[in-house]
């Protein structure tokens, strides 16, 4: 591999195994769109042919209309790799937390048949077309199956992230009207029993939800209503190996995933059947570059969209095996992530920019393990800073193989940037190329484009690609208000500021409202963040604005700093490094050094959580924190104004 100024440029030999490799892919998608996704959706299987390719009235649009199509179909009989030929493959490793526990493989026949029995069970309990289901579990092989089961029937699957509080389940299930809950007696959490049936019991009051199936996780003693109850191993025991599949109108809803950002905000967003199936396919072959026998691995949460995409429909519908884990990568010891790599020998690792910096602070312990059966590298989440992009390409990746940046977002179903292997280029802090028929546009707050190298407003321009939202579930105006206010109906603004390279790569600078103005001059949270992981000893940081009656805002930065440095010391450092790297404007107001962050599940660093701290504002809801104990810590911090002792 060849390395010119920051930027990571494949080889020929890896070009040759790509499945894009040469980039008039790109002129073909923007010299027709339409037609360019109409090749791509005629590679899967359609019970009938949609009509027309692409229509609708801004904001509302629709994809292959008059379709007929069912995802588990082109998952398991229709698979374009040919059933026969995948189905004594693996599809599903499962990795459970406990290390002495075994781990579980499933081959596609395996899972087709744990599908269709599920599937017929659910209609056996009055779920049909259209009905929503609740997911509510952790990790585990069922709840691929719960998935794809409601998918086979045609009914609507809303997956709960399982460490949500009884409270945000009640409202998700509430919104929705679910009928049925999926959930599990307990799982694994860094050794703990979590005992999941017990909140579900608390979450599911005052819901319309008539029945409760449990998978026999763990085997304890649980609460039990033998009027609403039944075990799913009871619940599918003698039902038949095979379901037909419903045939479903393209625009069919697929999934709705109430969003839970770092704002706070609540959106139970959906997405589509026949569009969603087509981009799922197509984005994880050539991003990811698919091929036969890999082994992929996603550490993202089915409760995320990440989970959705890339760790259950993306690596199913190309053939591939997808690997999953019911604990923290870091459990019981922080290289469990790099065991399991060298043992299940993944050959692709899709994981986020808090876990790299995680294991890049346990450098010793974590490249004693061998990752040559590594070919591809990627992060989602939030940017990539430099420094870790440049680790975890050579340290984890040898500087031999493609380390992809992602962004896209649960609105999009898919990912949208990045550069693809055998294309490139790969740049450090940089996202990369949009993907093929996708439009992406940087805008002023008028609405004129930037120009590059100026940052701006990440929008999505209009013919809006397959995977795009539909909308916010029963709630027309809110879509509207929330994605197609600030430039009319047919320009939609991801709440993002970006910036593009003269050669056309995308810098992804963090929310809109994460962008700093200082003294009449515009910095971007990101880029002052960059700077502070920069130093030894500093894992992770967050910066945060607060309004200043001179300055207009000031930057607030907290700090996971685990170097040997006193304090005053680091305090110091970090801002001679600001000044040196961004220029004189950017001077923080006051350094917090605490010893975590306030972080979702999926590992979004809650920003909003550390404004209101240093505000008094209100916190609004708390539910999607992973560490909430971590907010009192910090308020204590604030209050001496010192670190850690």
């Amino acid at each position: 591999m060849i390395e010119k100024e920051g930027s990571f440029y494949p080889d020929d030999e890896l070009r040759g195994r790509a499945w894009v490799n040469n980039s008039d892919i790109y002129n073909e998608a923007a010299k027709d769109p339409l037609k360019f996704w109409e090749g791509l959706a005629s590679n899967l299987f359609w019970f009938k042919k949609w009509q027309k390719t692409y229509g609708g009235i801004p904001p509302y649009f629709s994809w292959f209309i008059g379709g007929k199509i069912n995802i588990t179909t082109n998952i398991f009989e229709k698979n374009n790799l040919g059933w026969e030929s995948i189905k004594k493959e693996i599809a599903v490793i499962w990795e459970p937390e406990p290390v002495n526990e075994e781990t579980k493989t499933i081959t596609y026949e395996e899972l087709f048949n744990d599908v269709c029995r599920l599937s017929n069970a659910l209609k056996k309990q009055g779920i049909k077309k259209g009905d929503v289901v609740g997911i509510y579990l952790p990790m585990i092989p069922e709840a691929v199956v719960s998935m794809l089961a409601c998918a086979r029937i045609g009914a609507v699957h809303m997956v709960v992230f399982s460490a949500f509080s009884p409270k945000s389940l009640r409202k998700r299930l509430k919104y929705a009207g679910a009928k049925i809950l999926i959930t599990a007696d307990g799982y694994f959490r860094r050794g703990k029993i979590i005992r999941l049936k017990e909140k579900a019991d608390e979450g599911i009051k005052e819901t319309g939800v008539e029945r409760l199936i449990v998978v026999k996780r763990m085997g304890m003693q649980i609460p039990w209503d033998k009027e609403r109850d039944v075990y799913y191993q009871n619940l599918i025991l003698g039902e038949n190996n095979f379901s037909p599949a419903e045939e479903m109108d393209s625009e069919d809803p697929l999934f709705i995933l109430p969003e839970s950002g770092t704002t706070g905000e609540y959106l139970p967003i959906f997405h589509t059947t026949g569009g969603y199936t087509v981009q799922a396919l197509w984005s994880g072959k050539w991003i990811f570059d698919f091929h036969r026998g890999d082994i992929f691995w996603s550490m993202a949460n089915i409760g995320w969209v990440t989970g959705h995409s890339y760790t259950v429909y993306s690596p199913l519908l190309n053939g591939l095996t997808t690997l999953i884990f019911e604990g923290a990568p870091n459990w019981p010891e922080p290289d469990r992530w790099a065991k399991i790599i060298e043992k299940d020998k993944v050959s692709i690792f899709y994981t986020s920019p808090t876990a790299i910096r995680m294991f890049r602070k346990n450098e010793e312990i974590v490249l004693s393990h061998n990752f040559s059966s590594l070919r591809i590298l990627a992060s989602v989440g939030e940017p990539l800073d430099e420094a870790s992009w440049h680790w975890f390409f050579k340290k984890v990746g040898g500087g031999k193989i493609p380390l992809l940046d992602t962004y896209w977002q649960t609105e999009t179903g898919s990912i949208i940037i990045s550069s693809l292997p055998g294309v490139g280029p790969f740049r450090a802090g940089f996202v990369g190329l949009p993907f093929p028929g996708v439009m992406v546009g940087i805008l002023d707050d008028e609405g004129k484009k930037c120009p590059k190298g100026k940052p701006g407003n990440l929008v999505l321009l209009p013919p809006f690609f397959p995977s795009f939202l539909r909308g916010i579930w029963e709630n027309g105006k809110l879509y509207r208000e929330t994605y197609f206010k600030m430039y009319g109906k047919e320009v939609y603004f991801s709440g993002d500021k970006a910036l593009e390279s003269r050669e056309g790569l995308i810098k992804v600078l963090g929310r809109a409202d994460d962008i700093i103005k200082i003294a009449g001059h515009r910095l971007s949270i990101q880029e002052i963040e960059s700077a502070i992981n920069s130093l030894d000893g500093v894992s992770e940081s967050a910066v945060v604005a607060v309004s200043d009656r001179i300055k207009g805002q000031v930057p607030m930065a907290f700090i996971k700093y685990e170097g040997k440095e006193s304090g005053e010391a680091i305090k110091k450092e970090i801002k001679k490094r600001l000044r040196r790297e961004i220029g004189p404007i950017a001077v923080l107001g006051d350094v917090y050094l605490v010893d975590e962050l306030p972080k979702t599940d999926s590992g979004k660093i809650m920003r909003k959580l550390l404004r209101c701290l240093l505000t008094g504002e209100d916190f609004g809801d708390l539910s999607t924190l992973s560490n909430p104990k971590v907010i009192d810590i910090i308020k204590e911090r604030i209050k001496a104004k010192a670190g850690p002792k």
